[in-house]
C-alpha cells in the first residue's frame, strides 16, 4: 500500500496529516490558512507532489446524534475538488470529537488553534485507517 494525506477541512484553515497504510499510523503535518476564503490549492499541490499519496482522506463533520453538521456539505465539496484537481481517490471519514481529542493529546494549553487542526487531521486519518484493518 502506501502514503495517504488526511485533511481536517475548515473554511478558514485546513489541518493536514500524513499516514501510512502499512503501519496504520499518521502524523500531523501542518495547518494551511484559506486564501480569500478558498483552500490554498498551491500549497496543497506542493504537499501532494512531495508526499505522492495514493489517496486522500477528508473528515466529515457529524453531530453526536449522527446528523451531519452545517459545514458537512462544504467538506464534501472540498473532497470533490481534491479528487477533480489531483485525480486521486478521496475518502471521507467521521471526524466527530477529533478536535476535543486533539486538545487532550496536546496535553498543554493551546498556543495557536492551528496546532489542533493538524492533530485533528491525524486523528481523522487514523480513524479511516483503523476502519480498513
Amino acid at each position: 500500500m502506501g502514503t495517504l494525506l488526511g485533511f481536517d477541512y475548515g473554511t478558514a484553515k485546513i489541518g493536514i496529516a500524513v499516514g501510512q497504510t502499512e503501519t496504520g499510523t499518521a502524523n500531523p503535518l501542518m495547518t494551511l490558512r484559506a486564501i480569500q476564503q478558498k483552500p490554498d490549492w498551491t500549497a496543497i499541490g506542493r504537499l501532494i507532489d512531495d508526499w505522492l499519496p495514493e489517496a486522500l482522506v477528508v473528515g466529515l463533520p457529524y453531530d453526536m446524534d449522527d446528523t451531519e453538521t452545517e459545514i458537512a456539505p462544504l467538506a464534501r465539496r472540498f473532497a470533490r475538488q481534491l479528487e477533480g484537481r489531483y485525480r486521486l481517490p478521496v475518502h471521507m471519514a467521521d471526524e466527530r470529537l477529533t478536535s476535543q481529542v486533539a486538545r487532550q493529546l496536546l496535553g498543554r494549553k493551546i498556543k495557536k488553534y492551528e496546532e489542533l487542526d493538524a492533530i485533528a487531521a491525524k486523528l481523522i486519518l487514523e480513524t479511516w485507517l483503523s476502519e480498513r484493518r
